[in-house]
Order: C-alpha cells, then sequence, then structure tokens
C-alpha cells in the first residue's frame, strides 16, 4: 500500500473460536483495502487465531444466536449443546458449509490481511503466560503490551474489541 492513510482502525481480538475468528479478520482485511491504517491486537484467546497449526472449534454452549440444523434451536434444549462430541459435530458442519458457500478460511483471510499490510500483534503478557513460543505463531506477527497497543487505538477512527 503506497503511503500512510489518515484513517486509522484497531481491533482487539479476544476470542479463540472458529465463529470469532471470522470477523476481525475480515474487518480488518476490509478496512485496510479501503486505505485504513490498522493494527489487530490478539490478546488472551484470541492469540490462538496466530498460531501456526489451527484447530479452532464452535461452541454452540452458550451461544444462543446460533442458527442449528434442522430447526434445532426450535425444539433442542440448550443444555443438550453440553453433549460430548456436539462441539466436534458442530464445528464440521459449520466448516463444511463455509466451504459449500465459498467462505475463505482463516488460513486464507489471516493471509489476505497480512498481505495487506494489517499489522498483527501478538500480547506479550499473554505469549508469556500461556507459554507460547515465536515459533508457535505465523511469520510477521509483531510483539508488543498493552501500552504500545493503546498508544495507537488512541488515536484511531475506530476501535472494536471482539
Amino acid at each position: 500500500m503506497a503511503g500512510k492513510s489518515s484513517k486509522k482502525m484497531a481491533i482487539i481480538a479476544t476470542k479463540g473460536t472458529l465463529d470469532w475468528a471470522y470477523p476481525p479478520f475480515i474487518l480488518g482485511s476490509t478496512a485496510a483495502a479501503l486505505g485504513f491504517e490498522v493494527k489487530i491486537f490478539f490478546t488472551f484467546y484470541g492469540l490462538q487465531l496466530l498460531k501456526k497449526d489451527l484447530n479452532l472449534k464452535i461452541s454452540p454452549l452458550g451461544n444462543p444466536g446460533m442458527p442449528m440444523p434442522m430447526g434445532m434451536d426450535k425444539w433442542f434444549p440448550v443444555l443438550g449443546t453440553a453433549i460430548p462430541g456436539m462441539e466436534a459435530m458442530m464445528t464440521m458442519m459449520m466448516k463444511s458449509k463455509m466451504k459449500a458457500k465459498g467462505v475463505a478460511s482463516i488460513e486464507e483471510l489471516r493471509s489476505l490481511s497480512l498481505e495487506a499490510d494489517v499489522k498483527m500483534i501478538a500480547c506479550q503478557m499473554t505469549v508469556d503466560l500461556f507459554d507460547f513460543k515465536q515459533s508457535d505463531l505465523i511469520d510477521g506477527v509483531e510483539y508488543a503490551g498493552a501500552s504500545m497497543f493503546l498508544g495507537f487505538a488512541g488515536d484511531t477512527d475506530i476501535c472494536l474489541f471482539m
């Protein structure tokens, strides 16, 4: 991208599930394509989204807005989503639906974001807390603390917490 943009977007990614992986990468890459300077700060479970080997799942438990197949959201009790194997089944079904609809994978969106010059920042405190090594995460990641990121976020046009 030529030159610096006058618009800035900051995103704080805190979730590490498949359904929560999409918003930061979709919004970040779209904003970058529109000329925004974009930085995403991955902290706590959001750090999972930067791992080289992704094994993201969907948790139907505690996710009442999730559309269920076969109208299950109307007749299947919420507590039933805690049954062993439901997370794996829902993850498989969601991945299958996304593939059928031509939705890009998280790996593809992540690569697209990096190519669009979205800066991905791993929270150094979280890296230390969960004993991550740099070799666990993809190339191109920066490491910084909250104070550095807040210095950027404080001057943004859009700041999102996910």
